[in-house]
């Protein structure tokens, strides 16, 4: 039977309008102590005809605020403010999960509230410089390396945060386990050294990934949780392939095993050999819905459909200046050129100014 990016989509009992997912994409407009606002609602709201929405990566810690004015999900007053968005989209419709993301070491300190600090699987700085609210770029902090009490405190944060986004209103949550954030440092090597139950073996690696997710299936069900995995991603660059390769394997089979909404794979539009070698596998592996994402068009997205090589395609830049993406791409209108100067910032410029087509 032929797929089409237009079908209807059952994501586990949720009906989706079509199987075109909205990437989550960071925006930085949770100006207000990382709250989020009446124009993120609307941002949201503008791009329901989405089939699924995956809204932006979003803190379930004070500790994972490495970036500035990104919007946190820890305590009441941010669950009721994302309870505008949320409504905004089941309003017209739509479909939203959120993406918890714990920036661990990818952070600075000037960036976190008092009180909290920069952690991660060991005490390797992250390379590079990262932007902070008063001193423009400087290089990443050295984080502390969580002790098991930071660890099994970090897994109860991801819970409280997944039952915030129900109590929110949020379809489901996907926990992100990709590019280098938190659970990434786990699992990669070049992040983890450590010698304890939670470093060293493929197994132990992704420990604390797979505790997360368990952990959160207990609290808000199977059906409302998902993932993102990156394999081959600049956070794996220094990372032996075939040990890569056997990492995502191991992932990809325990997470079967766990019968979630679905596994994300992002950084997959290119056919880089090793890549898609690994993606197939994974398809293999992993018998529930798979999404595809990364630099996808309509007749890509369309062919991995064609191939039994994904079930959903998201799309994440193409969303930015085109809030009616799906009915430009079903109807073959021209898609509008984002402002990437205006990606970042702290107004409605380049983020909620973007014309439908028939507004035109």
């Amino acid at each position: 039977m032929n797929k089409s990016l237009f079908d209807n989509y059952n994501l586990a009992g949720i009906n989706l309008s079509s199987r075109i997912v909205m990437a989550p994409l960071t925006r930085c407009r949770a100006i207000d102590g990382n709250t989020p606002n009446a124009l993120m609602a609307e941002y949201y709201g503008q791009r329901a005809g989405a089939g699924l929405i995956i809204a932006e990566g979003t803190a379930p810690s004070p500790n994972g605020l490495g970036y500035t004015n990104i919007p946190g999900l820890f305590n009441e007053k941010q669950a009721n403010e994302w309870k505008k968005s949320t409504q905004a989209v089941h309003d017209k419709g739509g479909k939203i999960f959120i993406q918890l993301m714990h920036t661990g070491r990818v952070s600075h300190i000037e960036n976190l509230p008092k009180g909290a600090e920069v952690v991660s699987a060991s005490a390797i700085a992250q390379p590079g410089t990262v932007k902070t609210y008063l001193n423009g770029h400087l290089p990443y902090t050295l984080p502390k390396e969580m002790t098991i009490e930071d660890i099994q405190h970090c897994i109860k944060e991801f819970i409280n945060s997944s039952s915030l986004a129900v109590q929110a209103g949020f379809d489901g949550i996907e926990v992100h386990a990709s590019h280098g954030y938190l659970p990434n440092q786990f699992i990669n090597e070049a992040s983890n050294s450590r010698t304890d139950e939670y470093g060293g073996s493929i197994e132990n690696r992704c420990r604390f990934t797979l505790d997360i997710v368990k952990q959160t299936i207990k609290h808000i069900g199977k059906e409302k949780v998902g993932i993102r995995l990156s394999p081959f991603s600049y956070a794996d660059e220094n990372e032996n392939p075939e040990t890569v390769i056997a990492t995502y394997k191991y992932l990809a089979s325990e997470l079967d095993k766990l019968n979630i909404a679905y596994v994300h794979l992002s950084h997959m539009g290119e056919r880089n050999p090793l890549k898609f070698n690994l993606w197939k596998e994974i398809r293999k592996l992993y018998s529930g819905t798979l999404i595809l994402c990364g630099d996808f068009t309509k007749e890509t997205a369309q062919q991995a459909l064609d191939n039994n090589e994904a079930d959903l395609i998201a799309f994440g830049r193409d969303f930015i200046a085109n809030p009616d993406f799906v009915e430009r791409l079903k109807h073959n209108y021209p898609l509008a050129e984002r402002d990437n100067e205006k990606w970042y910032g702290n107004t409605s410029e380049g983020y909620t100014d973007y014309p439908f087509y028939n507004e035109k």
